[in-house]
């Protein structure tokens, strides 16, 4: 059988020129001219084809030059070999960013955007307290205080310790009212104090 060596040299040729070694803020990169290639739109696409509006410069081995920061190529690079952003949990989002920005690719872009704000969205919904507080008032003093409670202040519960505990007259009740309210980034009651928590399964039982 008679083996073509002149085609079997120019498909390894091919394959060899296929390799595209890149350069990135001193970092060593090698993929595919096919995966650099697969955003038509992008500046590594036109790395590729040799724009000569982009005046690139090569290494002594041949690398292209890209003076970017070499930690955030990497989900970049990712990106443009299987389709996927995967991001370390040491890597911000907003960095990604600024790299599929300045590589122009487009997909990317609104990928990662997508994730800031679901990450965003996450942090707001997980910094919202709600602060509890219980105050006691007498029968005088409690339509005054629900009729002026401000600030976000919310009326929760309501509880007669003067009928339960035998606590002053049936014309002077003292009440425990518990009240609370949203804020965000609370680092004290954050959560329910045992007394208010006490308070409201009694006021429900009643």
């Amino acid at each position: 059988m008679e083996v073509n060596h002149s085609a079997t040299k120019r498909d390894s040729l091919s394959r060899k020129d296929n390799w595209v070694r890149l350069n990135v803020g001193g970092t060593l990169f090698m993929t595919t001219r096919t995966t650099l290639c697969r955003d038509h739109r992008s500046f590594l696409y036109r790395l590729c084809q040799e724009d000569p509006d982009l005046n690139s410069d090569k290494d002594q081995n041949g690398a292209y030059l890209i003076d970017r920061d070499p930690t955030y190529f990497g989900p970049v690079l990712n990106y443009l070999r299987h389709g996927k952003l995967v991001l370390n949990k040491d890597l911000a989002e907003e960095g990604v960013l600024e790299e599929a920005e300045f590589y122009n690719i487009t997909e990317l872009i609104k990928l990662v955007k997508e994730k800031i704000r679901e990450r965003d969205a996450k942090q707001n919904q997980t910094h919202v307290k709600n602060v509890y507080r219980v105050l006691q008032c007498s029968e005088e003093e409690l339509t005054q205080m629900v009729s002026t409670m401000s600030d976000g202040w919310k009326f929760e519960q309501l509880v007669n310790i003067g009928s339960s505990y035998n606590y002053g007259s049936e014309d002077h009740a003292e009440f425990l009212c518990v009240v609370s309210k949203e804020c965000p980034n609370i680092l004290n009651g954050q959560e329910p104090t045992d007394r208010a928590k006490m308070l409201q399964q009694k006021g429900s039982r009643m």
